[in-house]
């Protein structure tokens, strides 16, 4: 009764999060900086968001603003909602996330986000060293556990990856069934984790995650790796993106872009960068970056026609 008391208690907390966020923006109000995030946990998130916001609305006072707000979505789609409808104004999210919100809502990628030093990635395939797999070519008739729908480097970009191949994608009911001869099957394992055991375990012929969870041991598990081998790598794409609504004042886009790259460069924003999903700083989208954005983009709507 005690831990359903708790439950309960965490339920409403986060209800009463959001609520006073979604009614502020019913109403446009100019004076008012809303920053969006997808989110499954909102209180952790909240904490996470709200230094950065609380840095950056005093140094916005020259455009007018003068408040910041959080609104949390519970998908991509209700993200995209309220970008169109105006109740969101700036979103931190992925790069696969990002681009979809751009196609969705009209929405405009404003920075790159660079986390724990790392700004780029790339998406690693991978298959058991005696699974007779030497390249992506092989994969009809073969299963691929990717982490979840909302993954650019465990979904999007290599779902995108298989299609561009010609490669049909069949969505099976677990990691025992099977695909048929003329299409890759897929199975969803939740998180790198589990991609990592379910290949080692040869439950799944093929994984996929970033070169960065390959690197971490407690996503890929030192004591695996002899057994396991990297069938191809993805060029590099932006690790994550800052994106605003399409309609955003022009001059609050522009002081909110120059405040952020600013922001690396002053001590005052250390520690909030640092809680910002351990933001190191935010950087201009440069020609290759950008050209690695608009491949993402046409790849993630291909998967969203085609797979989903």
């Amino acid at each position: 009764m005690a831990a359903l008391t708790a439950r309960l208690a965490a339920g409403l907390l986060a209800v009463a999060m959001l609520l006073p966020w979604s009614a502020a923006r019913a109403v446009d109000d100019p004076h008012v900086l809303v920053l969006g995030r997808i989110s499954d946990d909102p209180k952790a998130h909240y904490e996470q968001l709200k230094p950065l916001l609380d840095y950056v609305v005093p140094r916005m006072a020259g455009v007018g603003i003068r408040e910041g707000r959080i609104l949390m979505a519970r998908d991509a789609r209700q993200m995209a909602s309220y970008l169109r409808r105006g109740r969101v104004d700036w979103v931190t999210e992925t790069s696969g996330t990002g681009v979809a919100l751009a196609e969705r809502a009209n929405a405009r990628l404003l920075l790159m986000t660079e986390r724990d030093g790392v700004s780029h990635y790339r998406t690693l395939f991978f298959a058991r060293r005696d699974s007779g797999l030497t390249s992506l070519d092989q994969l009809r008739g073969r299963s691929v556990a990717f982490q979840n729908t909302g993954s650019t480097s465990a979904y999007f970009v290599p779902a995108a990856e298989l299609l561009e191949r010609g490669m049909g994608l069949e969505l099976l009911m677990s990691p025992m069934d099977k695909p048929g001869d003329d299409t890759v099957g897929f199975v969803f394992a939740r998180s790198e984790l589990n991609i990592a055991n379910w290949v080692h375990k040869r439950l799944v012929d093929v994984g996929v995650m970033s070169n960065l969870d390959w690197g971490n041991p407690q996503r890929m598990p030192s004591s695996y790796r002899g057994e396991l081998q990297v069938l191809h790598r993805t060029p590099e794409y932006p690790r994550a993106v800052e994106v605003v609504r399409g309609n955003l004042d022009p001059r609050v886009e522009a002081r909110l872009r120059e405040v952020l790259i600013q922001a690396a460069d002053d001590p005052d924003a250390r520690d909030a960068l640092l809680r910002f999903f351990k933001t190191t700083r935010f950087l201009p989208i440069d020609p290759d970056s950008e050209h690695a954005l608009k491949h993402l983009r046409k790849g993630v709507a291909r998967v969203r026609a085609e797979v989903e």
